[in-house]
């Protein structure tokens, strides 16, 4: 690995991140502007399936023969895991921060790590390790405290804007860890134009008759955080993050991300105006702390090259 690659798939894994964070802010913005989580979910996907097509069409015809040799199961595999993963998990994500601050969105958001690993422990028959479960106690005891902080400004529906929150990061992890095996076949590129178009074709079948569209509010401003949540925060950050993890491995890759709730929580507080308490603070640092033990490894000793 020579310093140039390294620092390229390092670049990428940092602007990946971020644009990823802003992705809680752009959706209060399209909420603000009069939107709901179900027209801005079907509004994101109009605009990024274009993009995920034209990039599958392109990896198609490069690749012809590769095409042609996946079998059925591969792609109702795609298909399953573009529901759960884009689909079930964005959809909860959505309606949970038409009920809660963006900042304990992320950091609810931030635990499937450790859903992972427990899920592991379930269906693979993973252990489930002391670092598990020290881990577990310090992120939802962090969020346990900015939730009851939330509550007091916000009332009753900041508990269920966190659970739908909790349930997206569940149906994240079940993504995560049902999906390795799968990219690790048909690369990382490949499997995320797919996955993502599965996921807009969903998206565009239930809210055609979710929707009613004789309430549907559509205005400039709607329209320009949409567009900004599609290209910027979800088409060019997912095959960023892609790339990164081809060049730094998943484990670097992960560790890069625990800056995406920082990031989000300096924007909500900038931009949104949203207030920042000794809770929020304090379980911020119990959050990040549990996420940390999980993810943060020993560093192997690995000389750079130029």
């Amino acid at each position: 690995m020579t310093a140039h690659y390294y620092w390229v798939g390092f670049l990428l894994a940092v602007t990946g991140t971020l644009l990823f964070s802003i992705k809680s802010i752009f959706i209060k913005l399209a909420y603000q502007a009069g939107s709901d989580a179900d027209s801005v979910m079907l509004l994101r996907m109009l605009m990024a399936l274009p993009v995920y097509a034209a990039i599958a069409w392109w990896l198609w015809h490069q690749h012809p023969a590769k095409a042609r040799q996946q079998p059925l199961g591969l792609w109702l595999k795609l298909i399953a895991l573009g529901f759960v993963g884009y689909f079930l998990s964005s959809w909860l994500d959505l309606l949970g921060l038409e009920l809660i601050s963006a900042q304990l969105e992320r950091l609810t958001l931030f635990t499937y790590p450790i859903m992972v690993a427990i899920l592991g422990a379930l269906f693979f028959k993973q252990a489930l390790t002391r670092k598990i479960v020290i881990a577990l106690i310090f992120s939802y005891l962090g969020i346990w405290l900015i939730y009851a902080q939330e509550a007091s400004f916000y009332g009753e529906g900041v508990a269920f804007g966190t659970m739908l929150v909790a349930l997206a990061a569940l149906s994240f992890a079940f993504y995560v860890l049902f999906s390795r095996k799968l990219i690790a076949e048909v690369g990382s590129q490949w499997f995320t134009s797919w996955a993502m178009i599965a996921a807009c074709i969903w998206v565009i079948i239930f809210f055609s008759f979710r929707l009613d569209f004789s309430q549907f509010t559509l205005n400039a401003d709607i329209l320009l955080w949409t567009f900004l949540l599609a290209i910027f925060s979800t088409v060019i950050p997912s095959f960023m993050i892609s790339e990164a993890i081809a060049r730094l491995g998943p484990a670097q890759t992960g560790i890069v991300g625990s800056l995406g709730p920082l990031f989000t929580v300096a924007l909500a507080v900038w931009i949104l105006a949203e207030p920042f308490t000794y809770s929020h603070f304090f379980g911020f640092v119990l959050v990040m702390i549990g996420v940390g033990i999980l993810t943060v490894k020993r560093p192997k000793k690995e000389a750079l090259r130029d």
